[in-house]
């Protein structure tokens, strides 16, 4: 976990690294199936009172599905980050900040580092950029070869089809 204490930063700038498990429940729990372990280094500083700034970088591999051919990819995500964190207030939500409460003694950046991976995370993985997909009809997989299937009719085509080949009637 990356936990760090309020009085360590009052008294001047931390450096923070941690790692967090490829099998971590708090990334599990949320759908993220890590590759490699999510590796962090930054440094967090006091901002004023009641406020801390946190710059720091993020690096993992995330496991994901093609989207065109379902097949298992692996995908590096690497971030910055540079974030506020600040006690509750009206201003606090209206900048984007992250709550802490006013009592707290120590500074949790676990949550903070999860959010900001699933807003890193492409939401649409390719394994290659000419990956042919999935066979609408059977499922077979393209990048292999044609399936065999015949190919769909464009429903939009009919009208123009039955005027060069009448002898074919649509539907």
């Amino acid at each position: 976990m990356l936990r760090v204490p309020l009085v360590e930063v009052r008294a001047g700038a931390v450096d923070t690294t941690g790692e967090l498990a490829a099998d971590d429940p708090l990334l599990t729990e949320a759908g993220i199936l890590l590759a490699a372990p999510l590796r962090v280094a930054g440094r967090l500083s006091s901002a004023g009172e009641g406020k801390y700034y946190w710059r720091a970088h993020f690096e993992t591999a995330v496991s994901t599905e093609c989207r065109r051919c379902l097949k298992a990819v692996e995908v590096p995500v690497s971030q910055p980050l540079a974030i506020v964190f600040t006690t509750p207030g009206e201003a606090a939500e209206d900048d984007g900040c992250y709550v802490f409460e006013d009592r707290a003694q120590a500074l949790d950046l676990t949550l903070a580092v999860r959010e900001e991976l699933l807003l890193a995370i492409p939401g649409f993985v390719e394994c290659r950029p000419d990956c042919r997909g999935l066979c609408p009809t059977c499922g077979a997989d393209l990048n292999d070869g044609p399936c065999g299937c015949a190919p769909a009719a464009d429903a939009r085509w009919q009208a123009l089809r039955a005027l060069t080949h009448p002898e074919e009637k649509g539907d």
